[in-house]
């Protein structure tokens, strides 16, 4: 995949764990419809105690914190890019976004999508919770940008790069870190199915996309691109599905990865053309006798050391990037 990541013109990028540390934490817990804030929290927890979404995971943490038991549940579904549907003691738990409840027919009141938005146009995540047919509350989190995201961002377009975010974030939290880190474009609320039609846009358009990622829900994405990287710490089914994944999580290395495969591939086109013209010349010399056999072995030698010192240079060369 070096060839083909020289050829990439745009770099697309998720949020959570990408972008972030991914590793969010609780800001707020927020009560309504007469409800307790530890039980919407403790609600919030119960369905998300197995799971390894950085999301799912923070509010667990929470709970725990606040000593708050949490009680097994017999039935689980993952709605990719929603949220997660439970069942505990004959009781539907529903924690995740609004398109989660709506499909499954909970209303949700004015008062929760006011925190909905309020949250989103801050550029943090909010989590509604209910159980059966009423919302209990919901959930606010927020997670720390990456210290070199803002550079890898600027590295990147400096070098030629269109760079795009896509994440499953509302639109507002999308363009919020969008604007922040200055990227060229931005586009929440997305499904992981939703990233991928993205994707297919781009590459039916004529670009060569990157797909950087670390989660389950950049599987599908990362399986479309012309090239998938996965970061370092990334869950299992990322860094199976990527064909490059980077050693750390340090996007920096994004930036040096592809700035390396640039510089590698002319390495490799000057290598071959140059031995394709020597190698011809030699032919058409020795064609009209004009090359004594001893003269062609020493310029084919010759010719072939310097392109192995060619080469070489690539070691001696600085890592590009901060």
């Amino acid at each position: 995949y070096l060839e083909e990541l020289s050829r990439i013109d745009t770099v697309v990028l998720d949020k959570t764990g990408t972008l972030t540390l991914g590793i969010p934490a609780v800001t707020a817990v927020r009560a309504i419809n007469d409800a307790i804030e530890n039980d919407v929290l403790q609600t919030a927890a119960i369905a998300e105690q197995h799971s390894e979404h950085p999301l799912g995971e923070a509010i667990v943490r929470c709970a725990h914190e606040r000593n708050l038991p949490l009680h097994e549940y017999s039935q689980l579904r993952y709605s990719p890019g929603k949220g997660i549907v439970c069942e505990e003691s004959s009781t539907r738990i529903f924690v995740g976004t609004r398109a989660l409840f709506e499909e499954n027919g909970v209303p949700v009141p004015a008062d929760a999508l006011s925190e909905v938005d309020g949250g989103n146009g801050a550029g943090k995540t909010v989590v509604l919770v209910g159980r059966d047919r009423r919302v209990l509350g919901a959930v606010t989190l927020a997670d720390q940008l990456r210290t070199e995201a803002k550079q890898a961002v600027n590295d990147l377009k400096a070098q030629g790069y269109r760079v795009i975010l896509l994440t499953g974030d509302s639109s507002d939290t999308a363009k919020t870190i969008g604007c922040e880190l200055g990227v060229d474009e931005s586009i929440g609320d997305l499904l992981p199915e939703q990233k991928v039609e993205k994707i297919r846009e781009l590459l039916h358009a004529g670009r060569k996309v990157a797909m950087v990622g670390d989660g389950v829900n950049d599987a599908p994405a990362l399986a479309e691109a012309t090239v998938g990287i996965a970061m370092g710490q990334g869950a299992d089914v990322a860094l199976e599905t990527a064909d490059v994944t980077l050693m750390t999580s340090d996007l920096s290395r994004l930036v040096e990865v592809l700035a390396i495969s640039k510089r590698c591939y002319r390495v490799i086109m000057f290598n071959f053309w140059g031995t394709i013209g020597v190698d011809t010349a030699g032919i058409v010399l020795a064609f009209f006798g004009m090359l004594a056999p001893i003269i062609a072995a020493l310029i084919h030698v010759g010719s072939e050391l310097a392109f192995i010192l060619n080469s070489a240079r690539l070691f001696r060369q600085p890592p590009p990037g901060p």
